[in-house]
C-alpha cells in the first residue's frame, strides 16, 4: 500500500461557525440529561475527542440551507449511539475499559504518515478520528468545488483515505486472528475495536449511497462489522490447519490422532471464547454463535478435503465415526463446560449429504475387501492349524463343537454393530456385505475341505466333517436370531453343502469298506493256505482227493461271501484250488501244471513253500526238487500277479523226511 505522506489541513473557520461556538455546541449536547448516564459517558468522551480535532466548514454548509451527508453530525451521530445503548445497555460495560485507556487526542491535523504510525501501533480510535476528519474535510472541498480546475488532486486524497480506511481494516482483521493465538488476551484491544466499529457505523450510517464520479469513496461505510466476521472465521480456518497431523508413515493412526488433537485444541479455544472474549464484545456480536460457526464450517471445509485423499478401512470408520459421535458430543462441542453459551442444534451438516455418502461407500467398498480377508483368515487357521496338525475336536453333550459358527458370527457381528452406531443405512448395507461374502465363503470352504480330505486320509475327516455341518446350521440360527436377514440363499448353500459332505463320507466309507474286506478276505485265505501246507502224515491217494474235494468246496464258500459282502480281493480266488488240484492230482505232468499256474498267479510264492505243497502230495524230496526246477521259469517269467502279496506273509514249514 503506497500512503502519500500529506498534512491534513483545514480552511480557516467561518465567522458564522467559529471553532469556539462549535465546541459550545457540542457542550450543550453532551450536557443533555443522558450525560449522567455512566453508559453513555464512554460514548460522550468519545464524540469530546474526536470533535475537538474537528476543523470543519459548517458555514458555509449553513449558509446553503443544509448537511451534507457525508459529514459526520455530532447530534446525529450522538443520537445514534444513545438509542444503542438503551436497545443494547451490555455494549457500554463491554467497551468501557477501552474508553478507559484511550488519552484525549490532540486538536491538529496529522499527516497520511503520522495517521499511518497511529494504525501501526494499534492505536485506532485516535488513527480513526483523524481519519475521519480527513475525510470530512475532503468532502467539503469536493462539495465547495475547490478541485473543480484539480480533479486529480481529489482522487488523491480520496485515495489517500481510502487507504487509511484500509489499513484500519487490515489492523482490525490482525487483531481478531491473533486473539485466540495469543496466550494472554487483550480485552482493551477487544473492547476499542468494538468501539471503533460502533462509531464508524455511527459515522458513516446516513451516508449518500449514490457514487460521485471521482471521489466515490469518500464517506462510504466501511462495514467493519463484515471485516471482523471474516477475519473470525479466518481464525477458525488457521486454527483448524493448526492442529498436527502425522503422516501414514510415521504412525498408522494417523487420522486418529489428528483428529483427537483438533478436538482437544479447538474445544480450549471455545472455552477461552466462552470465559474470556466474550466479554469484550456486545450481545448483539453473538460471540460464541460467530466463532462456533467459523469452526463449524472451517472443520467441515478440512474434513471435506480429507475425505478426499486415500484412506482404507480403518482411517474410513475413523471419519465416519468422528462425524457421527465424536463431534457433537461432550468429548467435543457438547462438553459440559461449554454450555449453555455453545448451542450445536443449529449447525449445518458437517459434511454435505454427498461427501457423507460417499464416505459410507468408500466404507462399504473397503469392508468387502476387509470380511473377505477376515474369512480366508478363518480357512487358513482350519487347514493350518486344524487338518494338517490333525488336532482333534472338542466334544460337548456328545457332539463334535468346531468355533466356525462363532467365529463367523463374530465378524458379522462386530461390524454390523460399530456400522450401526453411524447410521442404520451403513447398518443395513454392512449386513448386505457380510452376507454376500458368507455366501461366497462357504463354497470356497468346502472345496478346501474336499480337497483335504481327498489327499489326507486322517482320522479326524469323519469328526470335522459332522462338526461343520453341525456348525453352519447354526449360523443359520445365530443369523436369524441376531439380525433381520433373509437366509433363503444361505440354507439353499448350505443344503448343497450337506449333500456334498454326505457323499464324500459314503465314499470314503464304500472305500473303507472295501479296504477292511480286503483285508479280512486276505486274512482268511493267508490263514487258510498256512494251515494247509503244515506238515501232516502221510495221506494215501483216496485221503488226497477227499482232501482236494473238501478244498475246493470251502475255498467256493469262502471267496462267495466275501465277495459278495463287498470284497474285491479277485486275485485270491485261484490260490486254493490250485493247491486241492496238485494234492488230488494222480498224473504228474498234470500236477507239473497246477505248480505252474500257482507260481505265475503268485510270484511271491519261494521254493519253501512250493515243497511244502509238493510234500502233501506224497512226493519225495528228489520229486520235489525236480518239479521245482521245471516250473521255476514260469516264476521268474510272471507279471507280478493279478493282486498285491500273499505267500511272503506266509511262514515256510519245516518238512522233515523220514527214510
Amino acid at each position: 500500500m503506497e500512503l502519500i505522506t500529506r498534512s491534513v489541513t483545514s480552511e480557516p473557520a467561518s465567522p458564522l461557525n467559529s471553532p469556539g461556538k462549535e465546541n459550545m455546541e457540542v457542550t450543550s449536547e453532551l450536557s443533555s440529561s443522558d450525560v449522567q448516564s455512566r453508559d453513555s459517558g464512554f460514548f460522550e468522551r468519545g464524540i469530546k475527542t474526536m470533535l475537538s480535532i474537528r476543523k470543519s466548514k459548517r458555514s458555509l454548509k449553513k449558509e446553503r440551507g443544509k448537511e451534507d451527508t457525508g459529514t459526520w453530525n455530532a447530534k446525529r451521530l450522538l443520537q445514534t449511539l444513545r438509542s444503542c445503548e438503551e436497545n443494547k445497555p451490555t455494549i457500554c460495560n463491554s467497551v468501557e475499559k477501552a474508553a478507559e485507556i484511550c488519552e484525549p487526542i490532540e486538536a491538529k491535523p496529522l499527516s497520511v504518515m503520522e495517521i499511518n504510525e497511529l494504525i501501526q501501533k494499534r492505536q485506532l480510535l485516535e488513527a480513526f478520528a483523524s481519519i475521519k476528519l480527513m475525510e470530512d474535510e475532503t468532502i467539503s472541498e469536493r462539495d465547495s468545488e475547490k478541485y473543480s480546475d484539480n480533479p486529480q488532486e481529489l482522487v488523491r486524497k480520496s485515495k489517500d483515505v481510502d487507504l487509511l480506511y484500509n489499513s484500519i481494516t487490515n489492523a482490525i482483521k490482525s487483531i481478531v486472528e491473533e486473539t485466540l493465538e495469543d496466550p494472554t488476551l487483550q480485552h482493551t484491544m477487544l473492547t476499542s475495536i468494538v468501539t471503533l466499529i460502533a462509531l464508524e457505523e455511527a459515522a458513516h450510517s446516513s451516508t449518500d449511497n449514490a457514487a460521485r464520479p471521482g471521489s466515490d469513496l469518500l464517506g462510504r461505510p466501511r462495514k467493519w462489522r463484515e471485516q471482523w466476521r471474516e477475519a473470525v472465521n479466518e481464525s477458525a480456518r488457521k486454527r483448524v490447519l493448526k492442529a498436527p497431523m502425522a503422516s501414514r508413515e510415521e504412525a498408522t493412526s494417523w487420522l486418529d490422532l489428528h483428529l483427537h488433537f483438533l478436538q482437544e485444541h479447538l474445544r480450549e479455544d471455545l472455552l477461552k471464547i466462552k470465559s474470556s472474549v466474550k466479554k469484550c464484545y456486545p450481545e448483539e456480536y453473538q460471540v460464541c454463535d460467530t466463532y462456533v460457526e467459523a469452526f463449524h464450517n472451517a472443520i467441515a471445509s478440512h474434513l471435506q478435503e480429507l475425505s478426499q485423499g486415500p484412506l482404507d478401512f480403518h482411517e474410513l470408520y475413523t471419519l465416519l465415526d468422528w462425524v457421527a459421535n465424536t463431534y457433537q458430543s461432550e468429548l467435543f462441542l457438547g462438553h459440559p463446560e461449554l454450555k449453555p453459551e455453545v448451542k450445536t442444534e443449529n449447525l449445518s451438516l458437517l459434511l454435505t449429504p454427498a461427501d457423507w455418502d460417499k464416505l459410507k461407500n468408500d466404507y462399504i467398498a473397503s469392508a468387502k475387501g476387509k470380511i473377505k480377508s477376515y474369512f480366508g483368515n478363518i480357512l487358513s487357521l482350519e487347514v493350518t492349524e486344524k487338518w494338517e496338525k490333525e488336532v482333534h475336536l472338542e466334544e460337548k453333550e456328545n457332539l463334535y463343537h468346531a468355533s466356525l459358527s462363532l467365529d463367523i458370527q463374530t465378524i458379522i457381528g462386530q461390524h454390523v454393530k460399530v456400522s450401526g452406531a453411524i447410521s442404520r443405512s451403513l447398518e443395513t448395507k454392512m449386513l448386505e456385505l457380510c452376507m454376500a461374502e458368507l455366501l461366497e465363503f462357504i463354497p470356497r470352504f468346502e472345496q478346501e475341505f474336499m480337497a483335504w480330505s481327498t489327499v489326507q486320509d486322517s482320522p479326524i475327516f469323519v469328526p470335522y466333517l459332522v462338526a461343520y455341518i453341525n456348525s453352519f446350521h447354526d449360523l443359520v440360527s445365530g443369523l436369524e436370531t441376531a439380525f433381520t436377514v433373509n437366509t433363503e440363499e444361505l440354507q439353499k448353500i448350505l443344503a448343497a453343502l450337506t449333500r456334498n459332505f454326505t457323499n464324500i463320507f459314503l465314499t470314503k466309507l464304500r472305500t473303507k469298506t472295501q479296504e477292511l474286506l480286503h483285508e479280512v478276505h486276505k486274512y482268511v485265505v493267508k490263514e487258510y493256505v498256512t494251515q494247509i501246507i503244515k506238515p501232516r502224515w502221510k495221506m494215501n491217494r483216496e485221503t488226497r482227493q477227499q482232501v482236494s474235494r473238501k478244498m475246493s468246496l470251502e475255498a467256493a464258500i469262502i471267496h462267495s461271501a466275501l465277495i459278495d459282502q463287498g470284497s474285491d480281493a479277485d486275485w485270491l480266488l485261484p490260490v486254493i484250488d490250485h493247491i486241492a488240484n496238485i494234492i488230488g492230482e494222480k498224473k504228474k505232468d498234470k500236477m507239473k501244471a497246477y505248480v505252474k499256474e500257482l507260481c505265475r498267479d503268485y510270484p511271491d510264492i519261494r521254493k519253501e513253500h512250493v515243497l511244502a505243497i509238493l510234500a502233501l502230495r506224497g512226493l519225495g524230496r528228489a520229486s520235489r526238487a525236480a518239479i521245482f526246477q521245471q516250473v521255476r521259469h514260469a516264476q521268474e517269467s510272471s507279471d507280478g500277479g493279478k493282486g498285491g502279496t500273499l505267500f511272503a506273509e506266509i511262514d515256510v514249514p519245516v518238512i522233515c523226511s523220514c527214510f
